[in-house]
């Protein structure tokens, strides 16, 4: 154990949950909230275009989506395993899981990036274009898929820091890309004139910029476990598949949920599709604010897995139980305080972004509902993020596959044949009630069978011995 190991560990062992959460969970909150703000911004631009540019870039958030949910497949099944192999001192097997989750996300980010290229056209009527949406649509998700594989290996590097505790690097990274977006997406767009293509150029250039500074993170030694391309070299064939293979079955909550999400977005625009351009614009812009409100919830938990994965690898059980009633606590004020601002102000937030009669029409109902299922959504958010990071992935897929896909998507297909367009306003609000629902059984079992008592381990040993010889 070296000295960085040594403090690392005693942070995320001795440290109190609810403080310790706070520091990790407070660059991914920035982080988070950056993306989102990035992503309204992009969609204020664009809406200068029309309505039918804007509704363009809801067809595409499902290619995006795609990208993401591989990315971070590979990044929360390295992350978790990361963790778990540095709180027991096994820094070569964390060095082989960064590197094979890695090279398992440029892959499957090529090999997607040059199928979308290749059946684009199709692709954007089955994501629900219309022919007014078309071109927009295919000049932005040109641009998107190009950038993909930097997209999802962006999301393998950020998730092995935060489980790292390296979060602030992790924050870095993704702001810059983020703020570089912003700042670009004006000057391409109007001081060019390059419209759509200069939104889609800026947002390419920094997803590759973001990835380039989260690399050199782990290239100069800032991180604990690090790239070695050599091990995949010297390590037995079977030894890499077999890694492979864990990482995926640990990740794929992550990408169950991730693409459950493609998948929802792409049937909401479908059922929109009807109601015409203003109605996908409308579900559009009240997606982002959603994802905005949401991106808080979202960071507490992913400041929360890392220190559920560590203390549960070190076997500090009531740190687990501590940090997860902290998360759900934080989350729920928190997420009431945001959803209460937009729940009395929908009309205004949506004629930022499109002050269309029609848009704001669809969209402020729509939005009023997401609000009113935001409160609850905090337990379902700690129950996923909780079985993932300690290993119950079939348990994790299976609420993964609630919110945005087994209880969205019918609520989706159904309701609108009795209420119509009311239908499909309120259909996120009625899925998020009842995958929180749901949620909570599973929050009771895990809990019931979790050990009652901390047990001592070797690495205890191990890092009394070298705070002993250090002096600390």
């Amino acid at each position: 154990m070296n000295a960085d190991d040594a403090k690392q560990y005693r942070k995320m062992i001795l440290t109190p949950p609810g403080r310790l959460i706070f520091t990790l969970a407070v660059p991914t909150v920035i982080s988070m909230l950056t993306t989102m703000i990035y992503n309204l911004v992009d969609s204020y631009f664009v809406g200068k275009l029309g309505t039918s540019a804007s509704a363009a870039v809801g067809i595409v958030m499902s290619v995006q989506a795609v990208f993401q949910a591989f990315g971070f497949m590979y990044g929360q099944g390295s992350g978790s395993m990361i963790a778990r192999f540095l709180a027991s001192g096994k820094k070569q097997e964390a060095d082989r899981t960064l590197t094979t989750g890695l090279a398992g996300a440029c892959l499957t980010g090529l090999l997607l990036a040059a199928a979308g290229l290749i059946a684009i056209r199709p692709l954007m009527y089955i994501m629900g274009s219309t022919d007014t949406i078309y071109p927009f649509a295919r000049t932005y998700a040109f641009f998107i898929l190009l950038s993909g594989p930097a997209l999802a290996m962006s999301c393998v590097l950020n998730n092995v820091m935060r489980y790292e505790g390296r979060a602030f690097f992790a924050m870095f990274g993704l702001v810059s890309g983020g703020v570089l977006n912003m700042i670009m997406d004006p000057i391409l767009m109007f001081g060019l004139g390059l419209g759509i293509t200069g939104a889609a150029l800026s947002t390419m250039i920094s997803q590759y910029v973001s990835f380039a500074i989260l690399l050199y993170m782990f290239l100069s030694g800032k991180t604990i476990s690090n790239i070695k391309l050599s091990v995949l070299k010297t390590t037995p064939a079977s030894a890499v598949l077999s890694s492979a293979v864990k990482i995926i079955r640990t990740g794929l909550p992550s990408l169950i949920r991730q693409l459950f999400g493609a998948l929802s977005t792409m049937t909401l625009n479908l059922c929109a599709k009807p109601y015409g351009d203003a109605a996908i614009a409308a579900m559009t812009i009240d997606g982002r604010v959603l994802m905005l409100i949401a991106s808080s919830m979202i960071g507490i938990g992913q400041g929360f897995q890392p220190v559920s994965a560590f203390n549960y690898g070190s076997k500090k059980y009531s740190r687990v139980r501590r940090a997860a009633f902290v998360t759900w606590r934080a989350g729920t004020i928190i997420m009431s305080l945001v959803a209460l601002a937009v729940f009395t102000h929908p009309t205004e937030i949506i004629r930022l972004f499109r002050d269309d009669p029609e848009v704001v029409r669809f969209g402020v109902p729509a939005l009023r509902f997401m609000c009113v299922a935001a409160v609850i959504q905090p337990v379902s958010v700690v129950a996923n993020m909780l079985l993932q990071s300690v290993g119950e992935s079939t348990k994790a897929s299976i609420l993964s596959s609630l919110r945005s896909g087994l209880c969205y998507i019918p609520f989706l297909l159904i309701l609108p044949h009795f209420i119509g367009f009311t239908g499909i306003q309120c259909s996120q609000m009625c899925a998020d009630i009842l995958s929180s629902l749901i949620s909570v059984p599973f929050l009771i079992s895990f809990f019931g069978k979790l050990p009652a008592e901390d047990e001592h381990t070797a690495r205890d040993d191990e890092y009394v011995r070298f705070a002993g010889e250090d002096g600390d």
